[in-house]
């Protein structure tokens, strides 16, 4: 393992956020299913797409009643929080981080290879943060979109370089990974599972 990719594993497991991401450094990955990644992604994006509506209702609920009693409720935080895990670990898989086809679950999965990992605050919510969290997001929200199309050109050099090779550059893999970090800490705050507001960078931060 290089330097880079052991800091990258390093920052995703265990910094001060929150919210973090860990990813194995790249892997050698069957190139059949690297050609036809985005179409086997459909399932699980699909599956994750409906846990999703139900969990951007319990988002509204959680606004609401964050604002009514400065406390998140816990089975609905949890329940944001194990579909954000999901939905990381569906979109890496479509992004090459790994070959191996991510789990149906809302839980941490310790021996996949994309480990998203959250920590939802529950007591002492700041009420005001909450009530703006949209706008107070939106330098976020701007650069992850500019982020998302870097990413992509990124995946489609990854995912020719994959068809030759077997695998994914380290350097194409790291970014990947540390874009899919950012987003998921952005998103985190979105989603209500912290007041923390999320750092502007690659590594955990």
């Amino acid at each position: 393992m290089t330097t880079m990719s052991a800091s990258y594993d390093m920052a995703g497991g265990g910094g001060g956020y929150p919210i973090g991401l860990q990813v194995e450094p790249p892997q050698t990955q069957n190139r059949a299913t690297v050609f036809f990644r985005l179409i086997m992604a459909i399932p699980a994006w699909l599956v994750a797409g409906i846990v999703g509506i139900a969990a951007v209702f319990c988002v509204l609920i959680t606004w609401f009643v964050v604002l009514f009693t400065g406390r998140a409720p816990a089975g609905m935080v949890n329940f944001i929080g194990g579909w954000l895990r999901w939905a990381i670990r569906v979109q890496g898989y479509a992004y090459l981080l790994t070959g191996v086809y991510p789990p149906f679950s809302l839980e941490e999965v310790a021996s996949y290879p994309i480990r998203p990992s959250v920590q939802p605050q529950l007591d002492a919510r700041n009420r005001l943060t909450v009530f703006f969290r949209i706008v107070l997001a939106i330098p976020h929200l701007v650069i992850l979109w500019v982020l998302q199309y870097a990413a992509a050109v990124v995946a489609l050099i990854a995912w020719v370089a994959a068809l030759f090779t077997g695998a994914v550059p380290e350097g194409l893999h790291n970014f990947i990974a540390g874009w899919l970090r950012w987003y998921a800490r952005a998103y985190g705050y979105v989603l209500l599972l912290t007041d923390e507001y999320p750092p502007f960078t690659f590594s955990q931060g």
